[in-house]
């Protein structure tokens, strides 16, 4: 399974998330059961804010963003995933898995631009009520969902385009379960400094600024809602803002655990753990944090199911 010095590497074997061969159907079952769950989630939840008129506000248009987004992050990883439980040939050519790094980076990273405006959302209206309208029109909030994608997919392009120039000679095995960028320097013969540099300085400047304007805007917020005398107003702002922050803390808090945590090793059974959290756990569950915590998206499934 490995290779020798000085010959170039075509293909990487993905080791998964264990070796052991009892193990093996039950986690099929599983995680099939989860991606199963997830893409009906999901493209339910777009398929309900498209046909349901009064979820055509920036709200749901950028939930609806969110769940393609999580749809798309899942379908990168989850499949090989699956295929690799039941077949013993985990070889995987670097073209297929540099293209499975690019589309969830991009899904990653897109997710977090999404957050940040949904953040900013939720500050004007329950800040700025009577300016609501005109300060996050339909309009302005597609403009929001293009940039963010489009950032997505030109950060991933970066690290793609950087990747292509290592030479992968010293091994082919990758001790994960998919093309994780960082598992891939760890088996470059070429030295991948520069490329490391690269991925700490725009996971920093990404992850810090969309971090720091939902930290900011919910701070507002919540300032706002303690100024709230109606009940009812700050009971649904509430309501409608926990269901975000959840979501958040479950996104951010898992790659800060498994890039800013403390001390030092190897941790490679804890960054696999992280790593499924926001690959797979994370897209199943938003769908259901964001629905079953608003009534409005409730109510339009009652009305659409009837």
């Amino acid at each position: 399974m490995t290779v020798k010095n000085q010959t170039a590497v075509a293909e990487f074997v993905l080791t998964g998330l264990t070796e052991l061969p009892e193990l093996q159907v039950p986690l099929f079952l599983v995680f099939f059961t989860i991606y199963l769950i997830t893409m009906v989630g999901n493209l339910g939840l777009i398929a309900l804010i498209w046909k349901d008129p009064h979820l055509h506000t920036p709200m749901y248009l950028f939930l609806g963003s969110l769940a393609f987004a999580d749809a798309c992050a899942s379908s990168s990883v989850t499949p090989k995933m699956l295929v690799n439980f039941l077949s013993k040939d985990h070889k995987t050519f670097s073209v297929e898995c540099f293209t499975q790094f690019y589309f969830f980076g991009s899904s990653a990273t897109t997710e977090c631009f999404l957050l940040s405006a949904m953040a900013y959302d939720r500050y004007v209206a329950i800040c700025n009520p009577l300016l609501y309208p005109m300060m996050m029109s339909n309009s302005l909030c597609m403009q929001f969902i293009h940039v963010s994608y489009i950032v997505g997919f030109l950060h991933s392009a970066i690290h793609v385009g950087l990747l292509v120039r290592l030479n992968f000679c010293k091994s082919n095995i990758i001790h994960y379960f998919y093309c994780e960028i960082l598992q891939l320097f760890k088996i470059s013969c070429t030295d991948p400094t520069v490329n490391v540099l690269l991925v700490l300085i725009f996971s920093a400047l990404i992850q810090g600024f969309t971090f720091m304007t939902i930290i900011v805007s919910y701070f507002s917020v919540l300032l706002a809602i303690l100024k709230t005398k109606s009940e009812r107003g700050r009971s649904k702002a509430f309501s409608t803002c926990s269901a975000h922050l959840l979501s958040v803390s479950l996104f951010y808090g898992t790659l800060f655990l498994m890039y800013v945590r403390p001390g030092s090793g190897s941790g490679e059974d804890k960054d696999r753990m992280y790593s499924l959290f926001y690959t797979v756990i994370i897209p199943f569950l938003n769908p259901f944090i964001y629905s079953l915590r608003n009534k409005e998206v409730m109510v339009a499934l009652k009305r659409k199911m009837k």
